[in-house]
């Protein structure tokens, strides 16, 4: 079983509102619409990582009536920084999970059929880790097979996941998508104001 992990446990500093709840152009908060993404790909456990906001984003879920109910885990102290809310992911996952797919609330306009090629991909080759790219740029969701959890645990949290990545560079896989909201973060109002409008680019 793979479980989709959404990371949105942090402050959104640099956006000034808390991304999770941002409206997509349909309305909808940006942490819902990841989850009807996931679930229209096939994948059906999936795990949020919340901070502060925990009980905006509960809220924000019920509203919504996705097709499917996701798990919510708390990350106690956000500001450790990405990697402490993926451990609090990780330690939430049922004890027959295969793989995670990781990716952040930030990126809300992914396309569920990045998600099935980077599973896909997986199935075919059980590489380490499959991520979905477009030239030289990669994207979200980043797929870590089992195999890999014990070092994400140990990675530093001053470097966070892409020491693992990094460690694992010649086996990993780059599956090529043509989904540019597969790499665009929404972090800031001119990049919210530039989605809304124009849609990924």
């Amino acid at each position: 079983m793979l479980t989709a992990l959404i990371l949105a446990a942090g402050e959104s500093t640099r956006m000034g509102t808390p991304k999770a709840l941002l409206p997509d152009p349909d309305g909808r908060a940006f942490v819902a619409r990841i989850v009807r993404t996931f679930a229209t790909a096939g994948i059906h456990d999936i795990l949020i990582v919340t901070g502060s906001q925990h009980d905006a984003i509960e809220a924000a879920l019920t509203a919504d009536r996705s097709p499917v109910t996701p798990r919510l885990v708390r990350n106690p102290d956000p500001s450790r920084g990405q990697l402490s809310s993926l451990w609090a992911g990780l330690d939430a996952l049922d004890d027959d999970a295969a793989g995670v797919l990781v990716t952040l609330v930030d990126v809300p306009m992914l396309r569920a059929s990045t998600i099935r090629a980077v599973v896909d991909a997986w199935h075919e080759q059980r590489a380490p880790i499959v991520r979905p790219a477009m030239g030289d740029r990669h994207g979200h969701p980043v797929l870590f097979d089992r195999a890999t959890f014990d070092e994400l645990r140990r990675a530093p949290l001053t470097e966070g996941a892409k020491a693992v990545v990094h460690a694992y560079a010649d086996r990993l896989i780059n599956v090529a998508v043509d989904d540019p909201g597969a790499l665009v973060d929404v972090d800031t109002p001119r990049d919210y104001a530039r989605v809304i409008t124009e849609g990924p680019s």
